[in-house]
């Protein structure tokens, strides 16, 4: 109920379409214009499968920036969230369309020419036709490489472009008029030193441990689903501005499984050290080694859906798993909820129905 007060106070125009808050429609404000939009959420409400569905004019107006709301989809924590990054991405989208009708002057080109030979030209990844939007790219200590898009409107360098990053944090520009773009590119190379350790730490799992969720990661992506062993894994959220403290850890896999994990990272939550890394930490609170990328394949713990019988159903991997020691077999939310409410002797309470697993018959319990 919180989260639907929050999204109203955001969105007033955009209304809950059932109860399971799966669906929402209505509109999008930005400018003073109103835009069609509906939004579908998967069963187990996770934002990264949702689908968006908008009017034509939205979808043309958006078009160019897809992969910048494909990224937040992914790393926003709730709707909420993903809303108010839309609205930003939209205010951006509709102040660059009608700059591209407003005819720019000779000197804006003369001086954005001037400041990308300033610049160098090697740090140049793409200009378009038009010189409204210039890609930079930049290399970090690590050798990781990286692009800044930069949105010019007609007043540069009265006003600052606006940038778009891959980062897990908000990237805000110090501009006065007298800046150039070298001026950007320098706190674009400082925001990327500072978000070094975040890096350092997912780069480690994502090279040491077998990784189920996000199946290719962006750089601003904060959640690593981790396999540790044949159909239990954990889901670590990083908090990006200090990714050496305990990430928020989440279990999944049959309780005689998990619940020994859990007491383990509770009881040893006080042996943490900022000054080993991540995975180490990890390793060391749980007492166990992660399975080696060298030894074991990813088809080792990437067991298919008992249900629909893939890995994959819309994005999402089987993330829910039969308790029984005997049984053990995984599936999707989804169509273990589906699976449930379809069985005659299955009962529900308030979002939680319950029945027998198309396996074992143990009783199952799924939220809508």
């Amino acid at each position: 109920m919180a989260g639907t007060r929050a999204l109203l106070r955001q969105c007033p125009l955009l209304l809950p379409q059932d109860r399971r808050g799966t669906a929402y429609e209505g509109f999008v404000t930005a400018q003073g214009r109103n835009f069609h939009i509906r939004i579908l959420l998967p069963v187990d409400l996770q934002l990264k499968n949702a689908k968006i569905e908008c009017s034509w004019c939205l979808k043309k107006i958006l078009h160019g920036y897809r992969h910048i709301l494909k990224q937040r989809l992914h790393s926003c924590p709730d709707l909420v969230s993903f809303m108010v990054e839309l609205k930003t991405v939209l205010e951006i989208a509709l102040k660059n369309t009608q700059d591209l009708h407003i005819s720019r002057p000779p000197e804006y080109y003369s001086c954005l020419v001037r400041d990308l030979e300033i610049l160098g030209w090697n740090r140049v990844a793409y200009v378009d036709t038009g010189l409204t939007t210039v890609k930079l790219k930049a290399e970090d200590s690590c050798g990781r490489q990286h692009l800044i898009t930069l949105k010019l409107n007609a007043k540069y360098p009265t006003d600052p472009p606006d940038c778009l990053v891959d980062f897990p944090v908000p990237f805000a520009v110090s501009w006065m008029p007298q800046n150039s773009l070298i001026d950007i590119y320098n706190q674009f190379l400082a925001a990327l030193e500072s978000l070094k350790e975040f890096w350092d730490a997912l780069d480690e799992i994502d090279g040491k441990t077998w990784v189920l969720e996000p199946e290719n990661p962006t750089r601003s992506a904060t959640t690593r689903r981790i396999a540790i062993g044949n159909n239990v894994s954990v889901n670590i959220e990083v908090d990006p501005r200090h990714p050496n403290m305990l990430p928020e850890c989440y279990f999944l896999g049959a309780d005689h499984e998990v619940n020994p994990l859990r007491t383990k990272l509770n009881n040893n939550m006080h042996l943490w050290d900022p000054e080993i890394s991540l995975l180490q930490n990890l390793r060391e609170l749980l007492g166990i080694d992660f399975p080696s990328r060298a030894v074991l394949e990813k088809s080792d713990f990437a067991k298919d859906c008992g249900i629909c019988y893939a890995y994959r159903l819309d994005g999402s991997t089987p993330d829910h798993v039969c308790d029984d020691p005997r049984c053990g077999q995984p599936f999707h939310q989804a169509c273990l909820y589906e699976w449930l409410q379809g069985l005659p002797t299955s009962r529900q309470s308030f979002n939680v129905i319950f029945g027998e697993c198309p396996y074992c018959n143990k009783v199952r319990k799924s939220k809508s």
